[in-house]
């Protein structure tokens, strides 16, 4: 049966989000949120849509995967080099979507983007999978390839390199660490009156308000 765009729509009716129940600090909030997720089974929990903007003014949007939670920000990994890592070579602000359907739920977080330490994606990078370790060799992330031969065939040469050797992290990959300056937590209600909560850094502060669905 054909389905028009317009007409697909959902109702929302899981749960309510008030004020009394939030934490005072956003990042202590999205650990709650996020452990509740984990044990919910919501699918690929830590998958997430990070924003970023390139040098033309151009917004970039992909899914990654969150890496890490610190009392100041959130963790990704990825190619220093690949598209995302240019434009946060330029711009250094970014944004993360996190959508859990199965619970209605929805957190956007926008702040400040640094690298990390060496040390400490070095210390990511030896925990990570050898085939993982060997794809982050063999794809130059983001440029045109003329055939998937062309990566396969350079998964097999360094699969043989370093059959008998451990791979060390390579320069141009590495971890970010984005700091957030606010942070939103929203409630799928029903009919469309969803509950909006933002957590804004004033001045080393965080203020909460809430915001019309």
């Amino acid at each position: 049966m054909k389905r028009n765009i317009e007409d697909i729509r959902k109702d929302y009716n899981k749960d309510i989000l008030d004020e009394k129940d939030l934490d005072l600090n956003p990042i202590l909030q999205f650990k709650r949120w996020f452990e509740n997720a984990l044990n919910s089974d919501v699918k690929e929990a830590n998958a997430l849509v990070l924003s970023t903007v390139s040098r033309q003014g151009f917004p970039n949007a992909r899914v990654v995967l969150l890496k890490g939670l610190e009392s100041n920000g959130f963790r990704f990994f990825t190619n220093y080099n690949s598209a995302k890592g240019r434009d946060l070579n330029e711009c250094p602000k970014a944004s993360m979507t996190f959508f859990w359907p199965e619970l209605e739920q929805q957190i956007r977080i926008n702040g400040q983007v640094e690298k990390l330490s060496g040390k400490d994606s070095d210390l990511y990078f030896d925990s990570r999978p050898h085939g993982s370790k060997i794809s982050a060799l063999a794809s130059n992330q983001s440029s045109k390839v003329n055939h998937r031969d062309e990566l396969t065939d350079e998964v097999l040469r360094l699969e043989k390199l370093y059959e008998h050797q451990e791979i060390e992290r390579p320069e141009h990959w590495g971890g970010y660490l984005l700091i957030p300056n606010k942070i939103e937590f929203w409630q799928g209600r029903a009919s469309r009156l969803h509950d909006r909560f933002l957590y804004e850094d004033v001045e080393g502060q965080w203020k909460l308000s809430r915001l019309a669905p």
